[in-house]
Parts: C-alpha cells; sequence; structure tokens
C-alpha cells in the first residue's frame, strides 16, 4: 500500500510539475511576444476597399506589421477602426500619419504611414492608452475620389437643360453662319486675292521706300565730311570777327566813352530845339495853306470888283 501510494504522489507532483513549466512556458512567450510588437489604432473616415485582416502595414514602403482587427466605430459606423499591430522598434511619432495605398494598379490596399520628425516624441510616450491612434492623412484614393465627384458635379451644373438649349442655338448659329460663308465664297475668293494684290503693292512700295531710304542715307554720308567742313570754317570766321570788333572796341573805348558822357548830355537841349522847330514850320505851313497870300505880302488878298 506504501509503495502504490508513493507513486501516486510522485506521479501527481511529476504532472504539477509539467503543467507548471508549460504554464511558464506560455507566459515568457507571451511577455516577449508583448515586447516585441506593439499595438495601435487608426481610425479612417473613409471606405477601405480592399483592405482585411492580414493587410501588411508599411512605413515609408518598409514593411513593420500588419492588421490583427476591422471593426466599424461603435459610435459613427461611417468610421472604420483598424487594429494594427507593429514591431516595437518602429518609430511612431506624435506627428506620424497614416493613410490607405495601393501597392501596385491590381494590388490589394494596404496601411501607408509617413512622417515623424527626428524631434517628435514617440507616440507610446505621448499617450498612455496601449493601442495609441495614429492620425490620419487622406489617400490618393480619396483625394481621387473627390476630385471626381467634383469633376461630376460641375458636369451636371454645365450640362444642365438651360445649357444645353444655349449650346444648342449656338450651334444651329454656327450652321447658319457657315451657309452664308458658303454663298459668299465667291465674294471672299475676291476679297482674299485683293487682300493677296494689296499685300504685293505694299511689298513693292516698302522695297522701294527701303532703297530710296538707303541712298538717302548714302547721300548724306557723302556730304555730312563738306558740310561739317564749311561749318567750321564759318565759325572760325565767327570768331575771328568776334576777336576783331573786341580789339576795335578796345581802341576807341576812350571815345565811346566821351560820346556818351558829352554827346548824350547835349542830346536832349537838341531834341528839345529840334521839336520847337518843327512846331514852327507846322505853323508856317498852315499859315501857307489858309492864306498864302496875306503870309508872303503882308497883306490881305485884294478883292475882286462884283457890278451891282
Amino acid at each position: 500500500m506504501e509503495t502504490k501510494a508513493n507513486y501516486v504522489l510522485i506521479g501527481a507532483f511529476t504532472l504539477l510539475t509539467g503543467i507548471a513549466l508549460l504554464a511558464f512556458g506560455l507566459w515568457a512567450a507571451k511577455f516577449s511576444s508583448d515586447r516585441t510588437w506593439q499595438e495601435y489604432r487608426v481610425v479612417f473616415n473613409e471606405a477601405v476597399t480592399g483592405l482585411s485582416v492580414g493587410s501588411p502595414v508599411q512605413y515609408n514602403g518598409i514593411a513593420v506589421g500588419s492588421i490583427t482587427e476591422l471593426t466599424l466605430a461603435p459610435d459613427d459606423p461611417r468610421q472604420v477602426v483598424a487594429r494594427i499591430r507593429l514591431a516595437s522598434n518602429t518609430p511612431v511619432k506624435t506627428d506620424t500619419r497614416a493613410k490607405l495605398a495601393i501597392t501596385s494598379l491590381t494590388g490589394p490596399s494596404i496601411i501607408q504611414l509617413s512622417g515623424g520628425s527626428p524631434q517628435a516624441p514617440a507616440l507610446t510616450t505621448a499617450s498612455k492608452d496601449p493601442a495609441p491612434i495614429i492620425p490620419t492623412s487622406p489617400s490618393a484614393l480619396q483625394n481621387i475620389a473627390d476630385v471626381a465627384n467634383r469633376i461630376v458635379e460641375r458636369m451636371d451644373q454645365i450640362l444642365s437643360d438651360r445649357n444645353v438649349a444655349s449650346i444648342s442655338s449656338t450651334l444651329q448659329n454656327l450652321e447658319t453662319i457657315s451657309d452664308g460663308l458658303a454663298d459668299r465664297e465667291e465674294g471672299t475668293r475676291a476679297l482674299l486675292a485683293s487682300a493677296r494684290d494689296a499685300a504685293r503693292n505694299l511689298d513693292a512700295t516698302l522695297t522701294t521706300t527701303n532703297g530710296a531710304i538707303r541712298r538717302l542715307d548714302q547721300n548724306l554720308v557723302q556730304q555730312l565730311p563738306p558740310i561739317l567742313e564749311k561749318m567750321e570754317t564759318t565759325l572760325v570766321k565767327l570768331d575771328s570777327a568776334a576777336g576783331n570788333a573786341d580789339s576795335i572796341l578796345g581802341e576807341n573805348r576812350a571815345a565811346i566813352n566821351s560820346f556818351a558822357n558829352d554827346g548824350l548830355g547835349q542830346l536832349g537841349p537838341t531834341l528839345t530845339e529840334m521839336r520847337g522847330l518843327i512846331r514852327d514850320l507846322r505853323q508856317v505851313s498852315d499859315r501857307l495853306e489858309s492864306n498864302p497870300a496875306r503870309f508872303l505880302l503882308g497883306r490881305d488878298a485884294p478883292k475882286e470888283f462884283d457890278p451891282e
């Protein structure tokens, strides 16, 4: 009986020891896994078509993790929450941004991380959440969709019933104008021919004008040296005449000063006497004109006899 009891105790101890070792191994594996990976959340405000659990997550084109869960936000079904698992040494900063991307035209969608300046703190240190939220930026697909939507809205505005009617009316007017131009084709041809002749005449006139200007330039260039020589000779003569006049004035300066002092002083009385002489002559002229006999004979003219 004691031998059987010892076997039971040994078996129980061995079983408990195995279970304890297995639990320790699982705990150690989980601890190692927790230290190797870091979980984050990415909240998208757009459709994540093509994205699925297990899709890769890249940081500037390098694979750093994968998607572990995709769910709709419980408080806003327009948002999609993606839980991702990244390598613990991935430098996710507070200014890191996530967006949807595609690896090729026909490839699956992935989550692309970008940004993260060296001086920015790590997101895990700035947030106490076990799975911090990485902010998102609009993806190229979303930008294309937005642009396409705006283009469709603009096209709807452009192709409204009123604009379509206006375009139809414009096309009809253009057709009418085209028919009118076809009817006036002969007149248009004549006008073009006249314009061509006028252009030819203008070309000939310009050629003649250019020749005349060229000849004028040549004649002016040929005659310019003699003209300049004559002008230089004239200026020399003027300079010599000015020198002679200056010397004459210098030689006769005393006579000119004497005339200015004495002659101009006597000029006033002389002019007064001449003015009186002119006045007396005017009186004599008036007397001769009114009664010449009395002025010449010293008496009145004899009266003629008038018989009664």
